[in-house]
């Protein structure tokens, strides 16, 4: 739908539309914001724009972000609109997390883990102080210390000690069976714990930490522990058919959190610890970590667990967690519902109308209002009333 029945007509949109590129570009002596600039210093916003709109392309995020004037949301939307224009060529192979270049790597379940815990770039050990430093021109930050930003070692999960005790559920892994794909299939409920995750990656953050909050306020008794948080670079492999072998296509950024909750077992299932899962885009631990945070409520069903609260309903969870259809939703009510409000109108008017007759009595043939009667004389009438029914 668009605004086609404003005053005006085709002018008016397209005066709507100058006005927002203007207003888009701000004043015009200041220098123009470029593509390379938004891709360096909102890495952060364009990595979750990568993330919810579902395809890694650093440049088209950028851009995104720049034409939908800093909304992120809008950006989301462009972005996905434009990724289903393109042709599916591969499917790439299963991600190997553990071979990651690690940039950050944190553990809240064991102190020493193999290979070690890296703090890496984080914001959860700096002072909420606003840096004025930052609005000098020309600041320039302190050169890190670290020697390697990106250590290529393959560190083992750290799920996996926990794993050789068979202290928590093993993942079940059909190697013949076939992914569930978002992208060319529609939703379906039950939906099975695959296309749960394809979901919640793309879902709105803001969505997904707000449900992750509340299970760990009661509201689904879901308050785990961090088992294992990695940021870093993996590799992307496809396995062309024509060709015979696997061939290594790109290096991506991504966010793995999986976190770890008592469970305390139940017929079927014996007393263990169980899991929730996050992968993301780009650098984005707060999505990674909620979205593992909500893979785990939603499994209440599965575990014979009761259901306490919005976040372990999956039909909740996965219809309303998109914020391209939901914004799609609320926004069309921008639009013109004149002969739809005109139908609520008369109806109203007509449901006053009957509620007022309701509210007359009849007296010697004619309806009058009770308004118009003194009150000791409505109770008399009513009284005779009663007694003729009688």
């Amino acid at each position: 739908m668009a605004y086609v029945a404003v005053k005006g007509g085709e002018e008016a949109i397209k005066n709507a539309e100058t006005l927002l590129q203007e207003l888009r570009r701000g004043d015009p002596n200041i220098s123009e914001l470029n593509l390379e600039q938004i891709k360096q210093q909102l890495t952060l916003a364009v990595n979750r724009v990568m993330c919810e709109g579902s395809l890694y392309d650093p440049d088209l995020a950028a851009l995104a972000i720049k034409q939908s004037w800093g909304d992120l949301v809008e950006a989301i939307f462009l972005l996905r609109a434009y990724r289903t224009t393109l042709p599916r060529l591969y499917y790439s192979q299963p991600l190997d997390t553990t071979k990651m270049k690690i940039r950050r790597r944190i553990s809240a379940i064991f102190k020493d883990i193999p290979g070690g815990q890296y703090l890496g770039p984080t914001f959860d050990y700096i002072h909420r102080l606003l840096d004025f430093k930052l609005a000098a021109e020309g600041n320039t930050p302190t050169p890190s210390k670290s020697k390697n930003l990106n250590i290529e070692e393959n560190f083992p999960r750290v799920m996996t000690t926990l794993e050789k005790e068979e202290l928590v559920c093993q993942e079940k892994i059909e190697d013949d069976k076939q992914p569930f794909d978002l992208t060319r299939q529609p939703l379906k409920l039950p939906a099975e714990r695959d296309a749960r995750l394809q979901n919640l990656a793309r879902a709105d953050e803001g969505f997904l930490l707000s449900l992750g909050y509340s299970t760990q306020r009661g509201y689904g008794r879901t308050h785990p522990f961090a088992g294992e948080i990695k940021m870093g670079e993996v590799e992307v492999v496809i396995f062309p058919e024509e060709l015979g072998f696997e061939v290594a296509i790109a290096d991506i950024t991504i966010t793995e959190a999986e976190n770890v909750n008592l469970f305390k077992g139940s017929k079927e299932v014996p007393p263990q610890f169980t899991r929730g899962y996050g992968l993301t885009f780009g650098y984005n631990e707060r999505k990674a970590m909620s979205m593992a945070l909500v893979d785990r409520a939603m499994q209440a069903k599965e575990l014979g667990e009761e259901i306490q609260g919005p976040a372990q309903d999956p039909e909740f969870v996965l219809y309303h967690s998109d914020n391209v259809q939901a914004q799609g939703f609320v926004q069309h009510l921008k639009l013109p519902h004149y002969i739809d409000f005109q139908a609520e109108i008369n109806l109203i008017r007509k449901l006053q109308s009957e509620q007022k007759n309701q509210q007359n009595i009849e007296v010697n043939g004619e309806y009058i209002s009770q308004e118009l009667i003194p009150k000791k004389s409505q109770e008399k009438s009513l009284g005779n009333i009663g007694k003729l029914s009688k």
